[in-house]
């Protein structure tokens, strides 16, 4: 049984025939560590044929946020068959956390925290805190209250230094509060903006509900970076590099077929030029340069425009001087790139009107790339749609079909 946890997985996904005696040979503490990191379809594998005794056993390792994004693989009876079984604790914190929409606030917090008046003792707090831990295996959070309301937050190592009879509001400390509802980009805006290592999560009448942890939301920009570079390649997010071929292929197909009906326009483009391609099949060797070089460009800018809409960086309204920008990097790369394959065909087929061609188109196609790069995401994300995933459709074709029209355009009104 290999002891590392990286070997563990390996082994976990790539041998299904043994992966569920590898695991079930595993602690449940290393079950807890290495079931967070398997893909969904393997998760439900694992935890739909373990039995009930040992699921419950894993379940009660998890922080609740953790076990309820687990539970909710499960069949709805068999969740709650699971849910009636485990600790009160539990139980309660997964009941109130499935009520939630997993892509908010709510749907992120745990509910590891304990409440204390502002006038309470440090006795008074620390004996709290005990007594959680006792019921739950884990160190709470201390909130302070005041009148019912958040005031902060109490630093567990002030129970160590201050006098047992001091009270909670001589040591609280400001902490930031989200609402419940709050959508899980602003949870991490939050936390961009003001770095920290939890925040309150607040429900519809101001009062504490739960509590979201720094590790939550690494967890969740994780999974937001692997859904934006999934949807970029037209790739379920639910794939992992450990699938089937056949699974692999149930998850692209759709996608490639979809780019396949793009690269026909493209086709077509081309085939309204045959003429002066079959006159000049020097043409037909360097179009691929110009096709590559617009795509490899816009999906430059395609990757800077998705990361500033993410961080709310730019919108339809605030983009013209990024377009500005981005056109002007256009021209200038286009420019020197222009330039070198111009040298390049004259040097290697003595064509300086080819080389000409190529330089002109070359420019035209990096300013294609930047203005398509820059305004099809922003019209995307305006549409209410993934700009990562729907945007790079468009920006391809149009720099294939218009980067060809361009290059052979330009060669049919030279050449003739």
């Amino acid at each position: 049984m290999p002891n590392n946890i990286e070997k563990i997985i390996h082994e976990i996904s790539y041998h299904p025939k043994t992966r569920l005696d590898i695991f079930n040979k595993l602690t449940d503490a290393q079950k807890g560590e290495i079931i967070l990191r398997l893909s969904k379809h393997l998760q439900y594998e694992i935890i739909s044929r373990i039995n009930k005794d040992d699921l419950i056993a894993l379940l009660e390792h998890l922080d609740t946020d953790e076990a309820t994004d687990i539970l909710q693989l499960l069949p709805v009876k068999k969740r709650q068959a699971i849910i009636s079984e485990l600790s009160d604790h539990m139980k309660s914190g997964i009941s109130l956390l499935m009520e939630f929409d997993p892509g908010t606030a709510a749907g992120l917090m745990n509910i590891d925290y304990i409440q204390v008046k502002s006038d309470d003792t440090i006795a008074s707090a620390a004996k709290q805190v005990k007594t959680h831990e006792k019921r739950t295996g884990k160190l709470p959070a201390i909130l302070v209250m005041e009148e019912g309301k958040l005031a902060g937050y109490l630093p567990g190592h002030e129970l160590g230094f201050a006098r047992p009879s001091e009270k909670a509001y001589k040591y609280c400390r400001k902490i930031k509060s989200i609402r419940q509802d709050a959508k899980t980009s602003e949870v991490i805006e939050l936390f961009r903006n003001h770095p920290h290592n939890k925040i309150v999560v607040l429900g519809k009448n101001g009062n504490v509900i739960g509590i979201i942890y720094s590790d939550d939301i690494l967890r969740a920009l994780r999974e937001k970076e692997a859904s934006s570079l999934y949807d970029f390649a037209g790739i379920s997010q639910e794939e992992s590099v450990y699938d089937s071929t056949a699974r692999k292929i149930s998850f692209r197909y759709k996608w490639l077929i979809i780019n396949l009906a793009t690269a026909f326009l493209a086709a077509f483009t081309v085939g309204l030029f045959d003429e002066v391609i079959s006159k000049y099949v020097l043409l037909a060797v360097y179009m691929p340069i110009v096709a590559g070089m617009g795509g490899n460009a816009a999906t430059q800018t395609l990757a800077v425009l998705v990361r500033g809409i993410s961080l709310k960086q730019i919108n339809l309204k605030t983009m013209w001087r990024t377009l500005k920008n981005e056109l002007g990097s256009g021209f200038a790369n286009g420019l020197i790139n222009g330039i070198i394959v111009a040298i390049v065909v004259m040097v290697k087929d003595k064509d300086l009107r080819i080389g000409l061609i190529l330089a002109m188109a070359m420019v035209i196609n990096l300013l294609i790339a930047a203005f398509f790069g820059t305004i099809v995401p922003l019209i995307m994300k305006r549409l209410g749609k993934d700009p990562a995933s729907s945007a790079t459709i468009f920006i391809t074709t149009a720099t294939d079909v218009f980067g060809f029209m361009a290059f052979l355009g330009l060669a049919t009104l030279i050449l003739k």
